[in-house]
């Protein structure tokens, strides 16, 4: 009797706790925050970070060394430390509410109040704001002074301080006034009717450009310490790229005099400490300089980073509408050439970045020699990091672009250029691997994915060398299942010393000579217990890798634990920190000490920040994102294993509701893409999903659901995603615990095509949501990707349908693989959404599917956004999206009521007036 009595008490207790939490929902999703924005202060004392909910306001967090909270402030976005940790500065955004509210009552734009600036005080707590903020700039290295430009003539203080100053009217057209706010003494300078500026990277120098309203036109230039500014140049007309070298004690800018609206013929334009004023360098006329050519504003303007050279960019001018031509008079006509490069669809997508496309140059300072590195037939220009060095990398597609439409893959031609007389010398024709340059500019180095060669060229030395002729190892993916080139798993990068390149295979780094003077070693050895190491890269200053001591990730392709190890250079050794049953997001470390901040969740716990050191000693949670998770019902989640028709050992993830009972039956929600099971312990949270289901919420209202993965062999890509998926689901149904005449599917883009493919082979899905489908592969295959304007023949051929070859060589297999062709097998209940600003997916193939199933008489309906993408991009969108798709699989697997939109409809006379989601009862 006493120990039925404590059962039966233990049972209450147990009813009482579950009966705290509840079931989430669509409103849930508006609160639900991320962290985002985070940054650690170079001396790694304080962390920052911004809670942002799904709708509302964000709020900027900064944490202490002991993770305590000394400022949340409302509305706070876009936090930056000043370099010597004393301060953040910050955006303050008017209020979602306010901005909203003076929206619906048509207010003007110019109108509603723009952000403020926050720059707070660490020490004292002291926060002062400024109003009417238009951006703001914190020097990187230097400390003493905030940049950030103003409507008003000079920005009310904080509270404490009022200015009295009278408003001078000002535009964004005649410049707004810049302020210079000295944190530290609480002196601001103004500068008024400034159209741009430009600080320093290490000195404590600007530059900025005067409109001409009050004070002459020109460029102008300032040192904090001297308050008087120095007149570069003065005169009328355009300036663009205003540049100082990282100290500020050279400066380099564009010039136009004659005010030219179209194809405007700059000058640059060059001083530094001891000249009077700025003198031209470089113009069209230069020797050496392009015939037909011009400066070019869309060129990166740079010094290199011992201030020998200025790097810039030159175009070739653009042919002129003729104005005098009446709008009737223009034909508008596109001439599509089989020999173009490019497809017209392309180039339209492309014409902007087209008509701001500039190609490299160099002036050098102390010779005074201009030189084009740089052409159409190599217009890609790659300096090594640090930008002293004498080469470039050249790397071109040109000739391999009209392949795009329907190879997978492109070489690239790789090239030395030659800082000096701008020479190009082929050093690789058809190379299957983008270059890159080492931290030096001694070594250009790639991995060929056709050849499976990692190869490196020594500049020096102009010689070629293949780094792995001899290894029997594979560096690119091995789980590869397209008909194309497998990947390469990527560099880790180069010693700063350039003695070693460090490449991934699929579990381990190994260790290259890049010139073969030692034989490669493996610096990891995670193969034999299935362990993937990663680098991680800490310092930002530094493009070189350190080998005396690396930090590396890793993921046990197992158990699915991920942590931390160190490899050790000396001992040539690995410490292992930790390997646990969570998610690790991305390492950032503070600049001046070993103190880091990262990540760390897995299904059941938000990835809220932890802060410690390089050691990974006694890591101190510093934030709280969504305490509100324990009143939710969550769920829990798990591997699960099964085999395929074609033999194969799959896993899936499986996630079972809160308090689950495997004697009950629980409706089951399908859902996949590809691979998903590596994402056991990534968190879901509370987020609608803009194309899919959310684990987590149909856990929480009952289901089951099951992630599957899938293999696919080429060709046959519906029939491989049947033979993973029903297997799956048919040994779930064995476990006892599912409602076999209770399961839905959905998937979206290559997804919802596989959810179209399964329903018209099998009838075990008693409802199916199928996003962006393609359905017709035969109609699909000679259409337009919209969104880049690129032939969709490729994806076809060799990624990620996997048919293997054209519709020519293989009609069945596309025949055989396109549901639209067997709609009269469908049995299932439809919910199809599809854009009709689809740029991925074009939005016919849906209404393809919609209509062969309306005219057959089959349950079926269709969502189309207006004007979004290929899936909903606006937060009411997505949250409509979630509670139809709840309503429907909740009609079908949970016998709910049928809400009015899928029983009725909605007329398009009442679109956007009845959204019809109230259930009929």
């Amino acid at each position: 009797p006493k120990l039925s009595l404590l059962v039966l008490l233990f049972s209450i207790v147990s009813i009482f706790s579950f009966g705290q939490k509840r079931t989430i929902e669509h409103r849930d999703f508006d609160t639900w925050k991320r962290i985002n924005g985070t940054s650690i202060s170079d001396d790694g004392n304080y962390v920052l970070h911004q809670l942002t909910p799904g709708k509302g306001d964000a709020t900027l967090v900064i944490t202490n060394q002991k993770g305590s909270a000394i400022l949340k402030y409302p509305r706070g976005e876009n936090g930056t430390f000043t370099s010597d940790s004393k301060f953040v500065v910050f955006s303050i955004k008017p209020s979602l509410e306010f901005s909203d509210s003076l929206r619906r009552y048509k207010v003007k734009k110019d109108k509603i109040p723009g952000d403020s600036i926050g720059i707070y005080n660490l020490s004292s707590g002291k926060l002062v704001k400024y109003p009417q903020v238009k951006g703001f700039t914190v020097p990187d290295k230097w400390a003493g002074a905030v940049f950030f430009q103003t409507l008003d003539p000079l920005p009310i203080a904080s509270d404490s301080v009022k200015s009295k100053t009278k408003k001078i009217p000002q535009n964004g057209k005649n410049g707004n006034h810049l302020i210079v706010y000295q944190p530290e003494s609480g002196k601001m300078d103004s500068i008024k009717f400034v159209l741009s500026y430009s600080i320093a990277k290490e000195g404590n120098k600007f530059l900025y450009e005067l409109s001409g309203k009050e004070n002459q036109q020109g460029v102008y230039y300032r040192n904090l310490n001297n308050s008087e500014p120095k007149p570069l140049f003065r005169g009328k007309g355009t300036f663009e790229n205003l540049t100082l070298d990282n100290r500020g004690d050279q400066i380099a800018f564009l010039y136009d005099g004659k005010k030219q609206k179209d194809n405007v013929d700059f000058e640059l334009k060059y001083w530094t400490m001891g000249m009077d004023s700025a003198i031209t360098k470089v113009f069209s006329g230069t020797s050496g300089f392009p015939k037909g050519s011009f400066l070019s504003k869309n060129g990166s303007l740079t010094f290199s980073d011992n201030g020998s050279e200025i790097f810039m960019g030159t175009a070739t001018p653009l042919l002129v509408q003729d104005s005098l031509k009446l709008s009737e008079e223009i034909i508008q006509v596109e001439l599509w050439n089989y020999k173009n490069s490019r497809l017209h669809t392309q180039q339209n997508v492309e014409l902007n970045r087209d008509k701001r496309s500039s190609y490299s140059a160099v002036y050098h300072i102390l010779s005074n020699k201009f030189i084009s590195l740089g052409s159409s037939e190599i217009p890609m220009i790659r300096n090594n990091f640090n930008k002293n060095a004498n080469v470039s990398l050249g790397v071109s597609q040109e000739k391999y672009l009209k392949l795009r439409s329907w190879e997978g893959s492109l070489p690239y031609d790789i090239y030395l250029i030659d800082h000096k007389t701008g020479k190009s010398t082929l050093i690789k024709e058809a190379a299957y691997g983008f270059p890159s340059i080492s931290p030096n500019g001694n070594y250009f180095y790639w991995f060929d994915e056709k050849t499976n060669q990692l190869m490196a060229y020594s500049v020096q030395k102009q010689s070629l060398n293949v780094l792995n002729k001899d290894l029997n190892q594979t560096f690119t993916d091995e789980r590869d299942d397209h008909p194309d080139l497998a990947s390469a798993y990527g560099f880790a990068g180069m010693t700063s010393d350039e003695k070693e390149l460090l490449i991934y295979d699929r579990y381990d780094i190994w260790s290259f000579s890049p010139e073969n003077k030692t034989a490669p070693i493996k610096i990891t050895d995670g193969r034999k217990n299935n362990i993937v190491y990663r680098y991680q890269h800490l310092d930002r200053e530094n493009p070189g890798i350190d080998l005396g001591s690396l930090l590396l990730h890793t993921f046990n392709e197992v158990t699915k634990a991920e942590g931390f190890a160190t490899y050790e250079g000396k001992k040539k050794k690995i410490a292992v920190h930790f390997s646990e049953d969570y998610s690790f997001g991305r390492v950032s470390k503070a600049r001046n000490s070993k103190q880091i901040v990262y990540t760390k969740g897995n299904f059941n716990t938000f990835p809220d920040l932890q802060y410690t050191d390089l050691d990974f000693k006694n890591p101190l949670k510093i934030s709280d994102a969504n305490p509100e998770k324990s009143q939710y019902l969550w769920g829990s989640v798990e591997l699960y294993t099964w085999t395929s028709l074609d033999g194969i050992e799959l896993q899936g993830l499986l996630y079972k509701p809160e308090g689950f009972d495997p004697k009950k039956k629980y409706p089951l929600m399908v859902n996949f893409y590809e691979r998903n099971s590596d994402n056991l312990h990534n968190h879901a949270g509370i987020v609608p999903h803009r194309s899919s289901i959310n684990p987590v919420f149909y856990a929480s209202r009952g289901y089951v659901v099951f992630i599957p993965d899938i293999v696919y062999r080429i060709g046959y890509p519906g029939e491989s995603c049947y033979n993973a998926v029903i297997p799956g689901i048919t040994s779930l149904i064995g476990e006892g615990f599912i409602n076999k005449d209770k399961i839905g599917t959905q998937g979206h883009s290559w997804g919802g095509y596989q959810v179209a493919y399964l329903i018209t082979k099998t009838d075990i899905f008693a409802a199916a949501e199928s996003g962006a489908p393609v359905v017709n592969m035969i109609s699909a295959y000679g259409g337009i990707r919209w969104g880049s304007g690129l032939s969709r023949m490729f994806q076809y051929e060799h990624t990620q349908s996997r048919i293997g070859g054209t519709l020519w060589e293989y009609p069945v297999r596309y025949m055989e693989n396109s549901p639209i062709f067997w709609m009269d097998k469908v049995n299932t209940p439809v919910l199809i959404m599809h854009n009709d600003n689809d740029a991925a997916v074009p939005w016919y193939q849906g209404i393809e599917m919609y209509t062969a199933l309306r005219r057959l008489d089959k349950p079926s309906w269709m969502l189309n956004y207006n004007g979004e993408p290929h899936w909903p991009t606006k937060w009411e969108n997505i949250r409509d999206f979630n509670i139809r798709m709840q309503q429907f699989f909740d009609y079908y697997l949970m016998d709910q009521p049928i809400p009015k939109w899928m029983n009725e409809g909605i007329p398009a006379l009442n679109k956007g007036i009845d959204d019809g989601l109230e259930l009929v009862r």
